[in-house]
């Protein structure tokens, strides 16, 4: 296996869990892989797909080529393109290439020129395309991307549901199944939805030790003038910014422009420009990408040293996959996260888009069979639902086989007669999600430690980083540490006075038992990061725990009072973190001058006035 890896690949070493991995495939079993972004997956199917290629000598049947279904054509031809410029022959079947050119990849294919076919999950969709694969079975399959195919992964994609059925024909080719983002419950999900068979797991190499994540609660307003802040730090660029709407990166875009060599990228764009700005910001002609979720996904670039979320991301592993974007060359990194709990009511909205209620989802199910999309607006239960409304219904039925398209285009009720349950429990593993993810973003403790144990990292020590803002808050850019004023003084004494009383208690219950909940002079986010103030200098315990309500699990946080914390005068050890001073942006300033005029209401007499920026 080294001497394939030198040979092919120039590199004179694997990297930490590789080598396992492709040892497992190459001996023919079935394979699931979590292993993070940059961490080096590809190699994981390229270089067992390769080993495997002797198995063909041993029966017509087997075409010599690894099969990689894959998601995005971007993500294909940046594949493609790579393992040609290395003297692999490998070829890419997608909706973007002219059917000649599709048709020829078919024939390179049969004949066992290829070493890669890379393909659409929705290809094996296509009237006998499986079967034309099954003619000369590839040598290995790979499902890249492959939280695609869980309905409780984030990117739920119904063809990939599909794959499950479509495999059987291409086998006994064994199956490995990559994903950078996958907890313990999308992991068994994609396992069974692929039909697994005795699977080799490797969970691995979550921690990433030069990325310092930081985390600050900030108003809307105050996150652009934040982010000019942090571009400013030295080797902070290149840089990518995830902002939460599009017309959110366009605006903080045309600010950055004014300073930076900055561009937005988004889904509303065109493919030419969006092919024009990543290709820029991949040959360093753009040193930042303000972008939407939309922007990443292959993108192999190895010195982004800042990733910057200007708002709450929608999930965890989202959020993960997102950071480790930043230091692939090894380099100091940052990862910012900018939030509030405000953020939560733009996720709410989203959801309710995206994953109508059940009901709605009765409705247009029972209208079914129609003709067309047109026959079935028409209908009276259905023609006042919203047209984005119904497409979503449609979507969400056919993903939970609830609705299928006839040959001749008519839509028919599916065989799933339990779609409801499924449904509904996506829906609320959506929202479960975004909980963990709000839970995160508010919790004390190592950042990294966090990340690591939400995807089960099983090889990891369990250390805590060391750089990230609760580690080490005197490194952080936008939190600074203070001595205590009179009033942090009160509000700690009232924190440790109602431990003291009654020890281990809920932080909900402590915030009432401290301050009260009506017109107390401390806020609850002041009291939050109090609590994190006290857990810093081991005065308090903050731990995690739950119980179920209705069905449901309801999570919280117990505090308690650690031996130091019950000492008389311990609070005199406590250093209060606070959000860092940076300076308004001259658009900032005029806004809110002019939000104050507004304010005030027409002036009797004109003043003239001036904006110093």
């Amino acid at each position: 296996m080294l001497e394939l890896l030198k040979r092919a690949f120039g590199h004179g070493a694997f990297r930490p869990h590789q080598e396992a991995v492709c040892q497992a495939a190459v001996s023919g079993r079935d394979l699931l892989l979590v292993m993070p972004t940059g961490a080096g997956k590809s190699l994981c199917y390229q270089l067992p797909g390769l080993a495997r290629q002797a198995l063909a000598q041993q029966g017509s049947e087997l075409s010599r080529t690894t099969l990689v279904i894959s998601p995005l054509i971007a993500l294909m031809e940046d594949q493609t393109s790579k393992l040609t410029s290395m003297g692999f022959r490998a070829k890419a079947i997608h909706s973007g290439l002219d059917r000649q050119v599709s048709r020829q990849a078919c024939l390179e294919y049969l004949s066992g020129e290829l070493d890669f076919l890379f393909v659409a999950p929705e290809r094996l969709a296509v009237p006998g395309f499986v079967q034309m694969l099954a003619k000369r079975k590839p040598v290995l399959i790979a499902v890249d991307e492959a939280h695609c195919i869980s309905q409780w992964g984030h990117d739920f994609r119904p063809d990939y549901r599909l794959l499950g059925e479509r495999l059987p024909e291409l086998r006994p080719s064994p199956v490995i199944a990559l994903t950078a983002t996958a907890t313990s419950e999308v992991q068994d999900d994609i396992v069974r939805q692929l039909g697994l068979v005795g699977e080799a797991r490797f969970i691995h190499g979550f921690r990433r030790s030069n990325i310092a994540i930081e985390i600050a609660d900030l108003k809307p307003s105050q996150r652009n003038d934040a982010v000019l802040h942090l571009l400013k730090e030295p080797l902070s660029t290149p840089a990518i910014i995830y902002a939460p709407t599009r017309k959110a990166a366009e605006e903080l875009a045309l600010i950055l422009k004014k300073t930076l060599r900055a561009a937005a990228y988004h889904a509303g764009l065109t493919p030419e420009t969006r092919e024009s700005v990543q290709s820029e910001f991949l040959a360093g002609k753009t040193e930042v990408i303000v972008a939407t979720v939309a922007f990443g996904m292959g993108i192999d670039k190895s010195n982004v040293r800042t990733v910057i979320h200007t708002a709450l991301p929608g999930s965890v592993e989202g959020y993960y996959q997102e950071i480790g974007r930043a230091g692939r060359d090894g380099g100091a990194s940052r990862a910012i996260l900018l939030y509030s709990h405000a953020d939560k009511r733009t996720h709410e909205f989203f959801h309710e888009r995206d994953y109508p209620e059940v009901a709605v989802m009765k409705k247009v199910q029972a209208a079914l069979p129609a003709e067309s999309l047109d026959e079935l607006r028409a209908k009276g239960a259905v023609r006042a639902l919203e047209q984005g409304v119904l497409e979503k219904a449609l979507q969400k039925l056919q993903s939970h086989g609830a609705f299928v398209q006839g040959p001749g285009g008519e839509l028919l009720a599916g065989p799933n007669a339990n779609w409801q349950k499924t449904y509904a429990a996506q829906r609320a593993h959506k929202i479960a999600q975004l909980n963990k993810t709000i839970q995160f973003a508010g919790s004390s403790g190592c950042r990294m430690i966090q990340l690591i144990r939400h995807f089960g990292d099983q090889a990891d020590s369990g250390v805590a980083c060391g750089i990230c803002d609760a580690c080490a808050p005197d490194r952080a850019v936008l939190k600074s540490s203070r001595i205590m004023t009179d009033k942090d003084a009160a509000a700690i004494d009232q924190i440790m006075d109602a431990l003291g009383e009654s020890d281990d208690m809920a932080t909900g219950r402590l915030f009432q038992t401290a301050f009260g909940e009506k017109n107390s002079k401390v806020k609850r986010n002041e009291f939050e990061e109090l609590l994190k103030d006290l857990q810093r200098a081991k005065l308090i315990c903050l731990k995690r725990d739950s119980f179920e309500k209705d069905g449901r699990v309801i999570d919280f946080v117990r505090a308690s009072l650690t031996a130091s914390g019950a000492r008389s005068g311990a609070k005199r050890e406590v250093r209060v973190t606070q959000a860092a001073a940076f300076p308004k942006s001259p658009k900032t300033i005029l806004r809110k001058a002019k939000t104050k005029k507004a304010r005030r209401g027409p002036k009797k007499k004109k003043r003239s006035f001036e904006l110093r920026f």
